[in-house]
């Protein structure tokens, strides 16, 4: 039975005090909640603080990136070891605005994907096809080919421990949100994919979240789904209700 994970990217929002101030309000929401793994992503500035607060709970932590090398005259980047000593779990690769805004590449998410491995990190990687691409019915082969090129030399003990997360592009911070159905189609191709490229064991372990505007209204429509694991949640996990009914879905 794979674990669900509710995650929440906080992206450029909150500062070490809100960040403290939204630990306290979650903990006794979720004090509860043993039926999945609840991840929050703060900005690197908050990371040391979100640890600390939710220290001795069920709340885990992950950066929202990470660079490729351990060390290294590398101005301004943040290495998985550097993540991984703060006491982050998780880390999220691959986003699609890292891709949109900042040149992420398959070729890029691949490295960072092992690096985060290397470090003892489990790995968010992100994967979704833009508006443009499904229109033109190619969501099909950019998913493949993303899959591919992100997984490129990993062994099957390391795919063993990643997380992947649907994310159509043309979803996030729109409004629009995959149907269930929608959202479950991509989810068994990327399962199919696992299944090829890892053996039939690794597929159906392997969690898949859904992430593109996931809210508390939808969330448990996208849950009752059987190939969907969880949920990357964007702007609706910046409020502790909020986030809070959504691990409790």
């Amino acid at each position: 039975m794979r674990r669900p994970v509710i995650a929440g990217n906080w992206k450029l929002y909150k500062t070490v005090k809100e960040t403290v101030q939204f630990v306290e309000q979650l903990k006794p929401l979720v004090q509860n909640s043993s039926h999945c793994d609840i991840v929050i992503a703060p900005p690197f500035t908050a990371l040391s603080a979100a640890i600390h607060a939710a220290a001795g709970t069920n709340i885990l932590v992950s950066g929202q990136d990470l660079f490729w090398e351990k060390e290294g005259a590398f101005t301004g980047e943040v290495s998985a070891p550097m993540l991984a000593d703060l006491g982050c779990q998780f880390c999220i690769v691959g986003h699609s605005e890292r891709r949109q805004y900042f040149g992420e590449t398959n070729e890029t998410v691949n490295r960072k994907t092992q690096a985060a491995l290397a470090a003892g990190l489990t790995p968010i990687v992100c994967i979704g096809e833009t508006l443009a691409e499904r229109e033109v019915n190619q969501t099909h082969t950019v998913i493949q080919t993303q899959f591919d090129e992100g997984f490129n030399n990993l062994t099957v003990q390391d795919f063993f421990r990643i997380v992947v997360a649907y994310e159509p592009v043309w979803a996030i911070g729109t409004g629009r949100t995959a149907t269930p159905e929608m959202a479950v189609e991509v989810h068994k191709q990327i399962r199919q994919f696992a299944q090829q490229k890892f053996g039939s064991e690794a597929s159906r372990e392997l969690r898949i979240l859904y992430g593109g505007s996931v809210k508390p209204n939808n969330i448990k429509g996208l849950m009752a789904q059987v190939d969907i694991d969880g949920a990357l949640v964007g702007g609706a996990s910046l409020k502790a209700d909020s986030f809070a009914s959504m691990v409790n879905f």
